[in-house]
């Protein structure tokens, strides 16, 4: 005799009551139904605002349609996502207390923290999409926005450093240029020098360098190649010459646009940190920034909906409308919070990972003392 096998989706879907799974789709409906709002209102006022911008540019309709406005609404929805599920708890839970739904759940013997489950597990799975966007979907979907801006609106403009640059571009090894040209990739006054611990022992000076191809390859011109070992010193001359060469660098580490940070998947992003540390290099603040918010913003979805339920849980004088009021005060609160905290952790000496937590330690504080004056 065999017996029949399940699926867990399915052995967890039949643990679910009748009151999981009403409350689930009410949340799930009622959340979605707001993105396509606010989706909406955002294509429309971005539309207006670069309207003038799109006719003078020489973007398609094609472009525009499917490529710059799906972009862009990811990139507002990764923004919005935990206050959306805020205003998706308040909207359908207030219904729900205005007509004495949850009064008579309570009543039929449910504990408020079991009225909780179905709002946890909708929110676990809304921060486990939002985890897959902002980890993955929505840098890639910024890579491409930023890249049409670049092309048609001339908006984003490089800030990489090109003077006096210094690098490392191995544990021992620096380079240095005084002039780097984007335009053609060419470097003026190149030198590569290599150290053992404190002590240099070689050092290729040219008078300028141009790259070549992938992986890395340079052309240096009027070279010198010097090496010390002790008092002794060894020198090549390659004036008037030109010597092909492999060198850890390529043009993209001269590159570094403003939100260069968004759109970098969380691999990338990661890679490129390291990458950066190992030469030594002192802007990777804010990608740590980045990298953290990446982890911290997601669960926030769990404090807002907890807030959430304890705000809309009640029948109130004045009805959905002062419940909708609070709800959006207290979102748009988070999202001020969240990005004075960037700000604050890229400009200070706080550790990186307690600035970004420190907005959702504060909404937790602020979500148990909601629950506990919440109706039970």
């Amino acid at each position: 005799m065999t017996t029949k096998r399940s699926f867990p989706f399915c052995t967890f879907a039949a643990m679910l009551g009748k009151l999981d799974r009403y409350i689930i789709g009410k949340f799930l409906k009622t959340f979605f139904f707001a993105v396509l709002i606010f989706s909406l209102v955002s294509a429309i006022i971005d539309w207006s605002e670069k309207v003038e911008r799109f006719i003078e540019s020489d973007i398609s309709k094609m472009e525009i349609a499917f490529e710059y406005f799906p972009t862009f609404l990811l990139f507002i929805l990764g923004l919005l996502w935990p206050m959306l599920s805020l205003i998706a708890v308040i909207f359908f839970t207030s219904r729900m207390a205005n007509n004495s739904e949850i009064i008579s759940i309570l009543n039929a013997g449910v504990s408020f923290r079991r009225l909780l489950r179905p709002y946890m597990v909708a929110a676990g799975f809304l921060t486990l999409l939002y985890l897959i966007g902002i980890h993955f979907l929505i840098p890639k979907a910024n890579d491409h926005r930023m890249y049409l801006d670049r092309v048609y609106f001339s908006r984003a403009r490089d800030e990489g450093k090109i003077r006096n640059v210094h690098m490392y571009v191995a544990p021992e090894t620096k380079v240095y240029i005084n002039f780097f040209r984007k335009r053609d990739s060419t470097a003026r006054d190149f030198r590569l020098e290599t150290y053992r611990g404190a002590e240099l022992i070689a050092m290729t000076k040219a008078k300028s360098a141009e790259w070549i191809e992938a992986p890395n390859r340079w052309r240096l011109t009027n070279y010198e190649i010097r090496t010390f070992d002790g008092p002794n010193e060894t020198l090549i001359n390659g004036l008037g010459k030109s010597l092909d060469t492999t060198v850890n660098l390529d043009p993209g580490d001269f590159i570094d646009y403003r939100d260069q940070h968004t759109s970098f998947t969380t691999p990338e992003l990661m890679a490129y940190i390291q990458k950066q540390k190992g030469r030594g290099a002192g802007n990777v603040r804010r990608y740590e920034v980045e990298l953290a918010r990446r982890t911290a913003e997601p669960f926030t979805v769990f404090i807002l909906t907890l807030i959430g339920v304890a705000v809309a849980g009640r029948k109130v004088r004045g009805g959905m409308g002062i419940q909708l009021a609070t709800g959006m005060f207290i979102g748009a609160l988070f999202v001020f919070l969240s990005r004075f905290s960037a700000t604050i952790s890229e400009a200070s000496g706080l550790p990186v990972y307690l600035g970004m937590w420190l907005p959702n330690l504060i909404f937790m504080a602020a979500a148990a003392w909601f629950i506990s004056k919440a109706q039970k």
